[in-house]
């Protein structure tokens, strides 16, 4: 028991030097002589577009007074495209971003592939992406961008290069939703032109196969026809019962009735036509009609069509996006990181700290002991 004892006290200076003392100096000799000075780049922008009816408060009320509001939806979009490898392919192109991490003015401690080992593509996103900060403010919709870089100009070209290729995209989204909706207006019409186009035909095809241009009408004009022969057989047969009762042989009671016969007859003719067999104006009436409203839908078709296609014109260009710039990329003159005197004390704390937890425990498993 008492060998337990001394051996846990004599622990005491050693745990101090080891949770204290070590890291302090590790800690002095990093942040005071290898820790590379960080650089941080800002900017700040807004994506526009057209207003649609949202609500938004301080700069939001100022660009929706201006006749813009706040795209939240496509800020987000942006966000996500900066922080996407695809950005860091585009921002690459030349090697910027592998020159500005993986340089050798950059400390081992705080270099992008120290090593220089290969294929590091995925390394490299990891590391671009650590170095990024896109924030977005939900109230004025103003989204921040922060890059860090051990240079200052690195860091200001990356960011000029991130807000270029964000507003490419911004570009690219606008003319592909304009180009969907013109399309789309363009195909709809298509379609009704063709509806219509065969609703004619076959309207006019049955005028040509039936002989009969208009029933409704050749029907009116029919009947007007009978009314007429049927008022004039009416006089021929009040004349002809006249005739043979005042003057039974008058030459003209002959005639007369041949009159009758002729009208009465006519007038069943006349009537055939109107109603009564499969060729009459009644018969083909139905089929006609059939055929004149689909002729008159798809020509209501066509006429929405057309509006549509105007009404996407005018949509595209209302419905466009686009990046404001209200604080270009700055050009850091200090660095802003590593904060070297408050990771020294921090790290001097936290060793205290450790120490003291440490001490009461070796203090209580002795007491224990003993």
């Amino acid at each position: 028991m008492s060998n337990i004892t001394e051996k846990l006290s004599g622990l005491k200076n050693p745990l101090f030097l080891a949770t204290v003392v070590v890291p302090t100096i590790v800690a002095t000799l990093y942040f005071g002589l290898f820790a590379s000075d960080v650089y941080i780049s800002e900017s700040r922008f807004v994506v526009r577009s057209p207003d649609k009816g949202g609500g938004a408060a301080g700069l939001g009320m100022l660009l929706k007074a201006s006749g813009f509001s706040n795209d939240n939806s496509e800020a987000y979009v942006t966000r996500d495209y900066i922080l996407s490898r695809d950005a860091l392919k585009a921002v690459n192109g030349d090697g910027l971003v592998a020159r500005a991490y993986g340089n050798h003015g950059v400390s081992i401690f705080n270099r992008f592939n120290p090593m220089g080992e290969g294929a590091a593509n995925e390394r490299l996103f990891r590391f671009y992406r650590d170095k990024l900060e896109v924030s977005n403010d939900a109230a004025s919709s103003i989204t921040t961008l922060r890059v860090r870089a051990f240079s200052p100009k690195e860091a200001e070209q990356i960011n000029e290069r991130l807000l270029q290729r964000a507003e490419d995209l911004v570009n690219r989204l606008n003319q592909r939703g304009r180009t969907d909706l013109i399309d789309y207006g363009n195909k709809e019409l298509e379609e009704a032109k063709l509806v219509a186009r065969n609703a004619a035909v076959a309207l006019s095809n049955y005028r040509n196969r039936s002989g009969v241009v208009d029933p409704e009408r050749q029907a009116t004009v029919q009947l007007q026809m009978i009314s007429k022969l049927q008022d004039e057989l009416i006089a021929t047969k009040t004349e002809l019962v006249q005739l043979r009762a005042f003057t039974p042989q008058n030459p003209q009671i002959p005639v007369l009735t041949a009159r009758v016969s002729q009208l009465g007859q006519e007038i069943d003719a006349q009537m055939g036509q109107v109603a009564g067999n499969r060729t009459s104006l009644a018969a083909t009436a139905a089929e006609y009609q059939r055929l004149q409203l689909e002729s008159e839908i798809a020509d209501k078709q066509l006429g929405a069509a057309i509006a549509t296609l105007q009404e996407s014109r005018n949509e595209a260009r209302r419905k466009r996006a686009y990046i404001e710039r209200i604080a270009e990329p700055s050009m850091p003159d200090s660095p802003d990181e590593p904060r070297r005197l408050r990771g020294i004390i921090s790290t001097l704390v936290v060793g205290l700290i450790i120490w003291g937890i440490l001490t009461m425990l070796t203090a209580g498993i002795r007491e224990h002991k003993d």
